[in-house]
């Protein structure tokens, strides 16, 4: 999720602890665990910082350790731990439960995602993403938001937040039925597909559409549950190519291919130089596939230049290697 959205839930579960009879009768405990769930909420997004670095350490590694089976028991520890330092009246244990559960629930909302986290981490390196909610979900934010309305305009915080929670899970319910119909419309429209990739928007009946068969990639989109095919490209299997062995040794494209689970290459040769391109089939934007790992290398075969990322234009992506290539 979101890092707006994970803040009114860590808020949220801040009202929701006022339940807890130790944490109501103690208003010290009741401030550090108030703390405890909104700095528990962000805490394993510590690795945006990544960002500073480049791209390629950011799409390895976000998600990552951070949101890991060891993570999440380790930050509610350190945080209850600075936290009591400052609070040694509150009641260590139940500041513990609470800034546990505010750590759990933030690497369990972003399963939810397309993205996805490493939460299995270190028993599988495996991406678990249901691809069921957006990044961002304006139904979710939305009741957190007027459930601390209600909380400012004297509602009982706990027993609201109790309803916002209870909205919650039939949401979720809702969202994964929709799910399983989309999915059905897809095999429907294309009997034959062998994996299917769906990334919802924000929109709540509109989805995003990759799909695997034998010969073909489909890109598609879904609009309720009919199914619209965008682009269909021929599966061609990687060569046993020198200047793409070269290429996927570039810390970006490999970067590129640690993420993404369903893409395209291309192999341009020109007087000077190669160029090598891997697309991401997932994330089409009028007509254009953003999400892109790039790597130019000279005629004797020397990575000049290399990206990964986001771009929205042919242009853009040019002046972006020029840039990278002058630094």
């Amino acid at each position: 999720m979101d890092t707006g959205t994970h803040l009114v839930m860590g808020i949220g579960l801040g009202a929701l602890a006022t339940l807890d009879p130790v944490i109501g009768q103690n208003p010290v405990t009741a401030q550090a665990v108030m703390l405890g769930t909104i700095i528990g909420s962000q805490a394993p997004d510590i690795d945006t910082i990544l960002k500073l670095r480049n791209n390629a350490v950011y799409i390895r590694h976000h998600r990552g350790i951070t949101h890991s089976i060891p993570a999440v028991l380790l930050w509610p520890i350190f945080i209850t731990a600075v936290l009591f330092v400052f609070h040694q009246e509150s009641n260590i244990l139940h500041l513990w439960i609470w800034t546990f559960l505010a750590v759990f629930l933030h690497v369990f909302v972003d399963i939810f995602n397309a993205y996805g986290t490493q939460a299995l981490r270190p028993i599988s390196p495996k991406w678990v993403a249901l691809g069921v909610i957006n990044t961002f979900d304006a139904f979710i934010f939305g009741i957190h938001v007027a459930g601390l309305i209600l909380w400012g305009f004297g509602a009982p915080p706990g027993y609201t937040f109790i309803g916002v929670y209870i909205t919650m899970f039939f949401y979720y319910l809702i969202r994964f039925r929709e799910r399983r119909l989309v999915k059905d419309a897809v095999l429907r429209k294309i009997p034959d597909a062998r994996k299917i990739i769906l990334s919802p928007t924000m929109k709540f009946d509109r989805w995003r559409i990759a799909v695997t068969t034998e010969n073909f990639f489909y890109v598609a989109k879904a609009s309720g549950h009919h199914i619209t095919i965008l682009d269909k490209f021929e599966r061609v299997p990687l060569p046993d190519n020198e200047v793409l062995d070269i290429a996927k040794h570039d810390k970006n494209l490999a970067a590129f291919l640690s993420f993404s689970p369903v893409y395209r290459w291309e192999i341009a040769e020109n007087e000077n130089h190669y160029e090598v391109r891997f697309i991401d089939l997932r994330y089409r934007s009028n007509g254009f596939y953003p999400f892109v790992a790039v790597v130019q290398l000279d005629a004797n075969l020397n990575i000049t230049t290399s990206y990964t990322g986001w771009i929205f234009s042919e242009d853009k992506l040019k002046k972006k290697l020029k840039l990278i290539t002058s630094n």
